[in-house]
């Protein structure tokens, strides 16, 4: 099988961040408002649900899982059917306004089953905007930028990434350790984000858009990928495998003796990094070769997953997390880009569908073993579950370098 990948040998400099459209900063803007809303209430609902509300670590396994697992489902038909109306900008607005309706459900749920419910609604609200989104980045920014593009989308995330626990902390410091209250908090960037979608986007036209699938539920749009797609999904199902829900580090944090107030700072950390990275290594992906930048991801996050293992105090933890991020920074954007490259136009919202599906059932069964794990044996047990599973997936990407290259072959 070729995997045909194109490279520059211009300087990853070239243009910078003033070459991206104006479209591409105000997607990486929603990004940041409305991660800061979700980030801030992520960072403290592990320990709410835990502690507050009495659940198990299996049973936020589940929840995690299964709201990751919903929000890969959605995608499927919120791209699929971007592609039948030629209208990505719709459908992302409805995605980002379902997810800023349920963020005050959060601070008055008094049962996990409303934690549950609401973080369900959340994740539909992602999944509805996510491949739609994914896709308006590939037809905003020139083919030859969209890994800087996509590095930028996923930069300003991971900014609302760790904006979102610093409010956390800070505000938990102003109400005294009322999570309730502080959870209140996320429902002002999330009204920002939606705002800042609805008038500062403007959607460019696709010539032909109703040229593509003829019913926006159909297998058309799967037959119509190659084989080049499926090879990048199937890499990076089994890359999902070896990580889960980042709930784990929450939880981690709080494991090894961090008062419910510093707890947060586990995010901060973590995303921190993950913003700093995700540019840069997007524009690396516009000119390295994907297996060197996956080999890399997968490396940084064994070396993470065994130091959250072997954690006995607070140091060892914020070093793991930030590795964590490290690899973020280094795969998601690169991942993104090549479903962009391989999907054809036309059926780009679906591509990204699939795509995210695969990934969050493979989310969805790291997360549930994840927590059964940390039930059954401890906390390391999880972390070092991971370690193996990316330990293998090296070792399949090293075993897959050994076929014989063809001379127009990118990938290795």
């Amino acid at each position: 099988m070729k995997l045909k990948f194109s490279y520059s040998r211009r300087s990853p400099l070239d243009g910078g961040l003033q070459a991206l459209p104006a479209g591409i900063w105000a997607l990486g803007f929603v990004s940041l408002f409305m991660d800061t809303s979700s980030e801030l209430i992520h960072s403290l609902l592990p320990v709410f649900m835990a502690t507050t509300l009495g659940a198990s670590m299996t049973t936020i396994g589940l929840i995690e899982g299964i709201a990751e697992a919903t929000a890969a489902v959605t995608k499927v038909f919120s791209g699929t059917i971007s592609d039948y109306l030629g209208k990505r900008k719709l459908l992302a607005v409805l995605g980002y306004g379902l997810a800023a309706v349920t963020k005050p459900v959060f601070p008055l749920a008094n049962t996990i089953g409303w934690v549950f419910a609401a973080r369900f609604v959340d994740r539909i609200g992602k999944g509805i905007r996510g491949a739609p989104r994914d896709a308006l980045v590939a037809e905003i920014a020139p083919p030859e930028r969209r890994g800087a593009a996509y590095g930028l989308r996923q930069a300003l995330d991971s900014v609302g990434a760790f904006v979102g626990p610093l409010l956390a902390v800070a505000f938990l410091g102003w109400f005294a350790n009322d999570i309730r209250s502080v959870l209140w908090i996320a429902v002002v960037p999330a009204v920002i984000s939606v705002g800042l979608l609805v008038f500062g986007v403007s959607e460019p036209d696709r010539a032909g858009s109703q040229a593509g699938l003829k019913n926006p539920i159909t297998l058309t749009g799967v037959k119509g990928l190659s084989r080049r797609y499926w090879l990048v999904v199937t890499i990076s199902a089994v890359f999902t495998l070896a990580r889960f829900s980042e709930a784990f580090l929450v939880l981690r944090a709080q494991s090894v003796g961090l008062a419910i107030g510093q707890v947060p700072v586990i995010m901060i950390v973590m995303n921190i990094v993950y913003a700093v990275t995700a540019y840069p290594a997007g524009i690396l992906t516009d000119r390295m070769t994907p297996r060197a930048l996956l080999a890399m991801g997968l490396a940084v996050l064994i070396v993470a997953d065994v130091l959250l293992a072997a954690a006995a105090s607070p140091l060892p933890t914020f070093i793991g997390a930030a590795l964590w991020g490290l690899h973020m920074g280094i795969t998601q954007g690169l991942f993104a880009k090549l479903v962009a490259d391989t999907a054809p136009d036309e059926l780009r919202g679906t591509a990204f569908g699939i795509f995210n599906l695969v990934g969050g059932g493979a989310l969805l069964l790291a997360s549930v073993m994840a927590g059964a794990l940390w039930s059954a044996i401890g906390a390391s047990a999880t972390f070092l579950s991971g370690a193996a599973f990316a330990t293998l997936t090296l070792i399949g990407l090293t075993m897959y370098r050994r076929k014989p290259p063809a001379t127009s072959n990118k990938w290795s």
